[in-house]
């Protein structure tokens, strides 16, 4: 059986991807910070009829609860399939690129860049012993420099110079590191979920949450000839290899 781990999976979107995953028979080890809320989330799952879920605690802010979730993963599984970098943080509304705070700057880094590096390298060799291992980054279209900067474009006017900044160096980390698996049978992708109707939004968005979560499950399950290194919004972009970014 395959095995996914999807981080910030407890609502919203990652508990969607979770949700799809194991309706196609993969074991997914769904990870929160709360332990509470994710056993919840689980116990959720399992009433639905889908059996192949389990909950873990995970902040991925703190390199021992990262740690430990992979010593524990790593004697449940031989080998994990799918890697869902999925939590992350807005740092709230007000970013202005003059007078967010260096604290703002640090918080949401934290989560959405730092986060998904101690991720990926506390388990990337538990991803290299599976056959075709594949990572998503969940990003958004609000990074992509082409948009942001297009005064005619439909984020121009949505501006939050943390958030915005994080997720742009989360693309370029996802590059980098699709360039140093290239020769590999990894697929690695950045892929935004949409303008989803979730609480990080207010429940405001033109994208269901299930509509996000099939987004993003639909690159976690790629096969051999799918992209890789690549920027993903098929809101904006149908065609992922020609997104401008």
């Amino acid at each position: 059986m395959k095995s996914a781990l999807v981080t910030g999976a407890n609502k919203g979107i990652g508990y969607e991807v979770a949700k799809i995953l194991a309706a196609q028979d993969i074991h997914v080890f769904m990870a929160a910070r709360s332990l509470d809320k994710i056993n919840a989330a689980v116990a959720e799952l399992r009433r639905s009829g889908l059996s192949h879920v389990e909950g873990i605690q995970l902040d991925v802010t703190d390199q021992q609860s990262v740690d430990a979730a992979r010593i524990r993963i790593g004697e449940k599984v031989p080998h994990l399939d799918i890697l869902v970098n999925n939590a992350g943080i807005s740092g709230g509304f007000q970013q202005s690129a003059l007078n967010a705070s260096i604290a703002q700057f640090q918080e949401v880094y934290e989560t959405n860049v730092f986060g998904v590096v101690r991720v990926t390298q506390a388990f990337v060799d538990l991803l290299k012993s599976a056959p075709a291992p594949r990572i998503v980054n969940v990003t958004t279209a609000m990074a992509s420099l082409s948009l942001a900067a297009d005064t005619s474009g439909p984020t121009y006017h949505s501006k939050l110079a943390v958030y915005q900044s994080s997720k742009a160096a989360l693309n370029m980390y996802t590059v980098n590191l699709a360039y140093d698996l290239r020769d590999t049978a990894f697929r690695v992708n950045m892929v935004c979920p949409g303008y989803t109707q979730t609480d990080f939004t207010n429940h405001q968005g033109t994208s269901t949450v299930e509509e996000a979560g099939q987004r993003i499950a639909k690159y976690a399950l790629i096969d051999a000839d799918g992209p890789t290194g690549k920027y993903i919004s098929e809101e904006y972009f149908p065609e992922p290899a020609s997104c401008p970014w």
